[in-house]
């Protein structure tokens, strides 16, 4: 009896095929892994680039300032006396703190101890003279926002104080 000659070439012709089919298969797997791994390469990389413009002159990273409702935290009034020029004079001053976010928020609130006796250093170390014209109370404002954005911890991140709102200033 002799052997058919199709029957012979039929299992050979399978095994290419299944051979074929797996290397088919791991070059898919292959490169959807390179895909994968590039993709999340990519964008672990390029998120480590833009976090490092994120960082101000001090080294500190600096917060994301997030869109939105504008963020009020009101301060209890300060009444201090200021340096004498032409005799004893005070100020009594009330403002509120815009910040960037609820988080800064509950910062601030949870740190107001050190809020205010900063804010009271600051301002009893003023003069009339300097506090009388609208340039002078820019100024002020300006300090207030760098006293308040002064980390409350050593090596912290800096606070996210954006603008001080005065609802009352009197000199007497």
């Amino acid at each position: 009896m002799k052997a058919d000659p199709k029957a012979d070439a039929a299992p050979p012709a399978a095994g290419a095929s299944k051979k074929k089919l797996l290397i088919i298969i791991l070059a898919a797997v292959l490169g959807a892994g390179s895909l994968g791994g590039g993709a999340a390469w990519f964008l672990l990389h390029g998120k480590a680039d833009a976090e490092e413009g994120k960082h101000d002159k001090g080294g500190k990273k600096k917060k994301a300032v997030k869109a939105g409702p504008p963020v009020f935290v009101p301060l209890d009034p300060f009444t201090v006396n200021l340096q004498p020029e032409n005799g004893e004079q005070y100020l009594q001053i009330a403002f509120t703190l815009q910040v960037a976010s609820l988080e800064e928020v509950e910062l601030v609130k949870l740190n107001m101890p050190k809020v205010r006796s900063r804010l009271l250093l600051l301002l009893s170390s003023k003069k009339a003279s300097e506090l009388n014209t609208g340039e002078g109370k820019k100024t002020l404002a300006g300090e207030i926002i760098a006293q308040v954005n002064e980390p409350f911890e050593d090596h912290g991140d800096q606070q996210e104080v954006t603008d001080v709102l005065f609802t009352s200033f009197i000199i007497q």
